[in-house]
């Protein structure tokens, strides 16, 4: 998909769907890792730190759990990733013609800015489908590293919550994955689209782009796009996995993190994350490119 070519919505939501299932795949044990870094318990004097970083995280969750201890949490992203970034890509296309102007050539500044709002676009539509998937995630996550299993699943933890404290439990962190997805998504895809323009040859077309340059577009887009969402993420997975009432707000998670832990905090699964980004990020941007040209060849009066 290049900047200056039509896509239909139909077309960006069915390929957004498979970029998603690569995302996942690719991505998700990282994931797992990262949310275990951000909400481990501090190290009080008498007690040892539970992870020192990246790796022994790694290590010790494959030791206790196998594997699959990796893939822990994967039901609720695999049932919301797919539609989720379904939806982004339909967004990102629908912002991109809602800016459109017939006729009208745009300069440097113009078109980068309404990629970015697209992309900002994107990020509002999916809050519905992220927020709730991410906090059924990151409970299932955090379970298993405790020691003790309260959710045998994605659905029992849903619908626990729900019977608990209805649909405001189930949404818990809905302000947060805003603050995190809206700008984050908007760097994302300016990232994204950039890169594709800048690496694609003189006198060819965007769409024709080489595997590699589609991967290397599609990793630095991952990783721009968590420089800026890590804090905010930091914040949302202490806040989604927290006790009720343990937390005011969101400026009270942010206060407290910061006393306890100093500005470092907001950093926490860093190298988890930036591992997780290129990879993961590459194949959901191949995945959209291959499912975008099979449609094409398919369906080309979509």
């Amino acid at each position: 998909m290049g900047t200056e070519e039509r896509v239909s919505p139909l077309k960006n939501f069915v390929s957004g769907g498979v970029a998603g299932a690569c995302l996942l795949l690719a991505g998700h044990p990282l994931d797992t890792i990262k949310v275990r870094l951000q909400t481990q318990p501090k190290a009080s004097c008498s007690q040892v730190v539970l992870y020192t970083g990246t790796y022994d995280c790694f290590r010790k969750t494959v030791s206790k759990e196998g594997v699959l201890g990796l893939y822990k949490g994967m039901g609720a992203p695999l049932a919301g990733v797919a539609p989720m970034m379904a939806i982004s890509f339909f967004g990102f296309g629908l912002g991109k013609q809602l800016q459109a102007e017939a006729d009208k050539p745009l300069t440097f500044l113009l078109r980068n800015s309404q990629i970015f709002l697209s992309g900002c676009l994107a990020g509002v539509f999916t809050t519905a489908i992220v927020a709730p998937g991410e906090r059924i995630k990151c409970l299932l996550q955090v379970q298993a590293s405790g020691g003790r299993s309260k959710y045998s699943g994605p659905i029992d933890c849903a619908v626990r919550l729900y019977k608990e404290q209805g649909l405001r439990s189930v949404y818990k962190g809905t302000v947060l994955t805003l603050i995190r997805d809206v700008p984050s998504n908007g760097l994302y895809f300016l990232t994204y689209e950039y890169l594709k323009n800048v690496l694609t040859p003189e006198g060819q077309s965007v769409s024709q782009l080489s595997t590699p340059r589609i991967l290397l577009a599609g990793g630095v887009a991952g990783i721009l796009n968590w420089t800026i969402a890590l804090p905010p993420d930091v914040l949302k997975s202490n806040f989604q996995t927290a006790a009720d009432g343990k937390y005011g707000g969101l400026l009270d998670v942010l206060r407290t993190l910061l006393r306890e832990e100093g500005p470092r905090v907001l950093y926490k699964g860093f190298n988890a994350v930036f591992l997780r980004a290129f990879p993961a990020n590459a194949a959901c941007f191949l995945g959209f490119e291959v499912a975008l040209k099979g449609l094409n060849a398919l369906a080309p009066g979509w």
